[in-house]
């Protein structure tokens, strides 16, 4: 469990991380790369391109974090142009692969768990075209039951892949029941 006392959305996050080695400096800096009203939902750690960092599954997009002394990388895929997601996992480590608009972006030695987790988030984001936020396209009108239903639904998969504790779900599950 790693405690950080950045904000709470990505505290929460934090404590989840079974460790923080090696990207403390990136947890830290999250939320100088987050958007306004972005909140983090899950974190883990990975390689990407030729350094270790941070992956944060936020509430509109899948960013990689790499904060060095020296550099700062930054790569983000926000969920509508993300077209596929692909999980690979072997006994401790893994891989996602997202791809985007003919790209694709391979997120090495991620933690298994960790990473089956955002993979099994990032396909339902795909598959509900769930997005949100600066740059994302417009979807469909939804009627309001069908929001409340698809929130709901999103939350009890959020709980069954151990993303948010009970807690967080009864929580969250009475605010979406009073928001109608």
């Amino acid at each position: 469990m790693v405690s950080m006392n950045v904000r709470p959305d990505i505290d929460a996050a934090a404590a989840k991380l079974g460790s923080a080695f090696g990207s403390k400096r990136e947890i830290q800096r999250l939320p100088e790369v987050l958007w306004e009203g972005e909140s983090v939902q899950m974190l883990a750690t990975g390689t990407y391109g030729n350094g270790s960092g941070l992956v944060a599954m936020t509430s509109m997009r899948l960013i990689f974090l790499k904060h060095g002394i020296l550099s700062q990388t930054v790569e983000d895929f926000p969920y509508g142009k993300i077209s596929s997601v692909q999980w690979s996992g072997g006994m401790l480590m893994g891989t996602l692969t997202v791809y985007t608009s003919g790209n694709r972006a391979d997120i090495k030695n991620m933690p298994k768990d960790a990473g089956k987790a955002i993979a099994d988030q990032l396909r339902m984001h795909v598959a509900t075209g769930a997005t949100s936020g600066p740059g994302a396209a417009p979807g469909p009108p939804v009627a309001p039951g069908q929001d409340i239903a698809g929130r709901l639904a999103t939350l009890d998969q959020l709980r069954a892949a151990g993303a948010i504790t009970d807690e967080e779900y009864r929580d969250r599950r009475a605010k979406i029941l009073d928001s109608l």
